[in-house]
């Protein structure tokens, strides 16, 4: 399969109808975007939305690039890697990453970062294989309730 990756600089209903179908793919504790959303995301200067199109143009996958400077320079972030069930191991979630690391790079980022569940073996084989290399840090998570801070 001949796939091609690109920024999403709009949405449309065949955006929002691919993140429908993907994200239930990506996590089942949280809805898609909604078109607003996706807008938002889209027109984010932090954040560059990044689609995976198979030759017949159906999004087939995506990834979020999120860029942001802190007083030690860019920092770049991958999100939410996503590529569909009937597209997988075909290097669509590689092609994606390259041009995550191509964006980010032109950006003036000196690394990126990401997370992945143990879990998911394919995708950490694929980050492996690009470069990327664990680090011994500690992830920390709060819960943020509509309340305030903590539970």
């Amino acid at each position: 399969m001949a796939v091609s990756v690109e920024e999403a600089g709009a949405v449309d209903d065949a955006l929002v109808d691919a993140f429908d179908r993907l994200t239930p793919q990506l996590s089942r504790s949280n809805p898609p975007p909604t078109s607003q959303e996706l807008d938002e995301i889209v027109r984010s200067d932090a954040s560059r939305l990044l689609v995976a199109r198979d030759d017949t143009g159906t999004i087939v996958g995506s990834l979020t690039l999120v860029l942001f400077r802190i007083p030690t320079g860019i920092r770049a972030w991958i999100e939410d890697v996503v590529v569909d069930e009937s597209a997988r191991g075909q290097g669509i979630g590689e092609a994606l990453n390259q041009e995550a690391l191509r964006v980010a790079r032109q950006a003036g980022a000196r690394t990126v970062d990401l997370t992945s569940r143990p879990s998911r073996e394919a995708a950490n084989r694929l980050y492996q294989r690009l470069g990327f290399k664990q680090r011994e840090t500690n992830v920390y998570r709060i819960e943020l309730t509509a309340e305030g801070l903590g539970p």
